[in-house]
């Protein structure tokens, strides 16, 4: 493989800011200047950057979790909050959060050591179907989901454009709704409910690139089947050969 996928598998950049790293003297392999485009063999060859070893596991870990509120979105946290750390079976390795849900949301996360599929699945321009279920502190009718038809203004500068919306439950003073989107914004989901005066009580993902959270309870963690992991790389790859988009800046995974 090319030096600057050995990168992006690591979990280190994605290809394009792997390429930069090279051509700016970076990384070295087996003691020398990488060069662009250069063959790595994982098994023979010693890749650096900045001086520090990089290495590739040749057994990939997909893990799904149904994280429950209270829990930050990292395996480490300065501040020695609740992190998701503690829901991981012991010996689970190096893995990251493919997107991110901030303390208070719950719901479906994925979690790997595939840094290529989780590059690609953050990356905004594939836009990944994500689906969230709001509980909202008053009743609505279905009327008041008709302004998630046009994009809705959540500050900054930002609109949040919503591709479905139903309502699931109604009551004198609780109603639930569902929502798909295929963006990524900071906090997105809470700014919407924000922008449109809903108070929301709850916030969970309940599917992320079509998994969801079926007889996995709060705070249960599973491995991926090689169904779903096959159902992820096509939603990955499948993409470059259907839009043509070459990687741009490294993206970071959002909070919702």
């Amino acid at each position: 493989m090319r030096v600057q996928r050995y990168l992006a598998m690591a979990g280190l950049a994605s290809r394009r800011t792997a390429e930069a790293w090279v051509a700016a003297g970076r990384v070295r392999v087996n003691g020398q200047p990488a060069f662009p485009g250069q063959p790595v063999d994982p098994a023979r060859d010693r890749v650096e950057v900045d001086g520090q070893p990089v290495t590739v596991s040749p057994h990939r870990q997909y893990w799904l979790l149904h994280k429950p509120p209270g829990y930050t979105t990292t395996l480490a946290d300065p501040h020695a909050r609740r992190t998701i750390r503690a829901l991981l079976p012991a010996g689970a390795g190096r893995l990251f959060p493919v997107g991110r849900l901030d303390r208070d949301t719950a719901g479906v996360l994925l979690l790997t050591d595939d840094g290529e599929l989780a590059h690609r699945l953050m990356h905004p321009r594939f836009g990944v179907e994500k689906v969230y279920r709001l509980e909202v502190g008053r009743p609505l009718v279905p009327a008041d989901l008709g302004r998630l038809r046009r994009p809705v203004a959540i500050g900054q500068g930002e609109q949040a454009r919503v591709d479905r919306a139903r309502l699931v439950a109604s009551g004198p003073d609780r109603s639930v709704v569902e929502v798909t989107l295929h963006e990524g914004r900071k906090r997105e989901v809470r700014r919407l409910a924000r922008a449109l005066g809903w108070p929301l009580v709850s916030l969970t993902r309940v599917r992320y690139a079509g998994l969801d959270l079926r007889g996995l309870p709060p705070g249960a963690v599973r491995r991926l089947t090689a169904e779903e992991v096959a159902h992820l790389r096509r939603l990955a790859f499948a993409a470059d050969a259907q839009t043509h988009i070459k990687e741009g800046k490294e993206p970071h995974g959002h909070r919702a």
